[in-house]
């Protein structure tokens, strides 16, 4: 369930390699619908490349936990604002350090296009794929503390558009251990990033 076959957005020849890496400043996203793993393996590759991690659900609103947390799907009014706050702090971050990673559900190709606009730096996305429901409700009904409930988990896998070819995204197996995605992960992004 892997797939890196994907051309990076922005891109400089690499003298060395002949090959096209991404222009830093750049972001990462880690993406997927709830209970994937995305802030586990999100904060794993920022450790790793020395860069901040964002939450991406700390950049909700009040009224939109509240949503959710009463069993009410958001709706695009929603996540464009959610999406602009994110890509304003990637950018920040990225301008600071080079790089950012965030976990985002991304769930639709035109948030990741939004984000990419409003970040106004190439980003990178790592999809988290599984088709194995149980096992997200699973993992979204062993959270503590978490506003995201499990009823919510049919609408997220609804919205879902999974990266299509032409987009520079990643395919990991969410059920794959955690530090063999953060390897697989890493590698492609040295290869994208020069």
């Amino acid at each position: 369930m892997q797939s890196a076959d994907q051309t990076a957005p922005v891109t400089r020849d690499d003298a060395r390699t002949g090959n096209a890496a991404v222009i830093a400043p750049y972001a990462v996203i880690v993406m997927g619908v709830s209970g994937t793993g995305k802030s586990t393996l999100g904060a794993a590759l920022a450790g790793r490349l020395g860069c901040d991690f964002l939450e991406g659900d700390a950049f909700h609103t009040p009224h939109s936990v509240e949503k959710m947390r009463a069993g009410h799907p958001l709706d695009d009014n929603d996540r464009w604002p959610w999406l602009d706050r994110i890509a304003e702090e990637l950018q920040k971050s990225a301008e600071t350090k080079g790089a950012a990673v965030a976990a985002c559900s991304a769930l639709k190709r035109a948030y990741r296009e939004r984000l990419s606009r409003a970040s106004g730096m190439p980003l990178l996305f790592v999809f988290l794929a599984t088709g194995d429901r149980t096992e997200l409700a699973r993992r979204l009904g062993g959270r503590s503390g978490h506003y995201m409930p499990t009823s919510l988990l049919a609408s997220q896998l609804d919205t879902l558009e999974p990266p299509a070819a032409d987009e520079c995204a990643l395919t990991l197996d969410a059920e794959l251990p955690s530090g063999q995605q953060c390897a697989v992960a890493l590698d492609w992004l040295r290869r994208q990033t020069g």
